[in-house]
């Protein structure tokens, strides 16, 4: 009887094995300084990944005080001080999520270490927290392109890690999150329904109320917007110059700048790294040498 309940049960092992997650890669927090979070039916575990690029906070142009800003407050955690959890939101292209990537770059040599979820994974998120609560790194959770539609409920796993469980976030952890949405959640005229007026005071209604409970529990707000021409053209001009030689910036890529942000509707950081990309792989194809 015993032989068989065991041939039965390796029967249903094989069965069943393709189903459950792969073996996990252990993170060894020593030497990797990123990883992403991926939630399984069995719960989650931690994938380490190499950084994606060698994007330095120099490189970035047009946003000097965001960069200040986020530098400081990961600089203040990493120190063991108080520090706030930030949210980056605003024109799509504008630095947001390139900035992240910089700051772990420059930041992980003084002890950064970056866990990147999904917006689909943030159920899981109390038990990610829990896991690194018992790590001596100091680490930023990071959810990029952050929003939720007026049904979905992950964004109550957000709020309490952010604020609302009993014992909170752990000292070693902060959230960051960019956003094309100030607030997170998608706004419509009937939200101001419930508003009024107290006297000189504007009380917002319920559902305003808590649209603005989730973001307004970041505590450092950093918006980004389109750049000017100035500063798309010296964004153009740093690209052109780090991906081919400063002979490439010639008075027609300039031209050539302005009529690629008029066909794509706007300047942003975005689109100058991705004309400098299209006008020195032209350039090199063609067998155009720099100036």
């Amino acid at each position: 009887m015993d032989a068989e309940l065991s041939r039965r049960l390796l029967h249903l092992l094989d069965h069943v094995e393709h189903w459950l997650p792969p073996s996990p890669v252990e993170v060894d927090w020593e030497h990797d300084i990123a990883a992403l979070w991926q939630r399984h039916a069995l719960g989650g575990r931690l994938l380490p990944v190499p950084p994606r690029d060698a994007l330095g906070l120099d490189d970035l142009l047009g946003i000097e005080r965001q960069k200040l800003a986020l530098v400081d407050n990961t600089r203040a955690f990493l120190q063991g001080l108080p520090a706030n959890h930030a949210l980056l939101w605003g024109s799509r292209g504008s630095g947001k999520s390139s900035l992240i990537r910089a700051l772990l770059n420059g930041l992980a040599s003084e002890g950064l270490r970056l866990v990147q979820v999904d917006r689909h994974d943030l159920s899981g998120l109390p038990m990610l927290v829990e896991q690194l609560r018992h790590q001596r790194q100091r680490f930023v959770v990071y959810c990029d392109d952050l929003s939720f539609e007026g049904h979905d409920d992950a964004y109550k796993a957000l709020k309490s890690v952010l604020d609302g469980a009993l014992t909170g976030p752990p000292p070693n952890v902060l959230l960051y999150a960019t956003s094309n949405r100030r607030h997170l959640l998608p706004e419509s005229m009937s939200d101001n329904e419930g508003s009024r007026l107290v006297g000189d005071e504007l009380h917002h209604g319920d559902a305003v109320e808590e649209k603005i409970s989730l973001s307004d529990r970041f505590g450092l707000w950093l918006g980004f917007h389109p750049f000017n021409q100035d500063v798309y053209l010296e964004a153009c001009c740093h690209w052109v110059t780090q991906l081919g030689s400063a002979g490439d910036w010639t008075r027609e890529a300039r031209a050539e700048a302005i009529r690629f942000a008029t066909l794509r509707g706007g300047r942003s950081g975005r689109g100058a790294w991705q004309f400098a990309t299209h006008w020195v792989g032209s350039r090199r194809l063609h067998g155009e040498a720099p100036d």
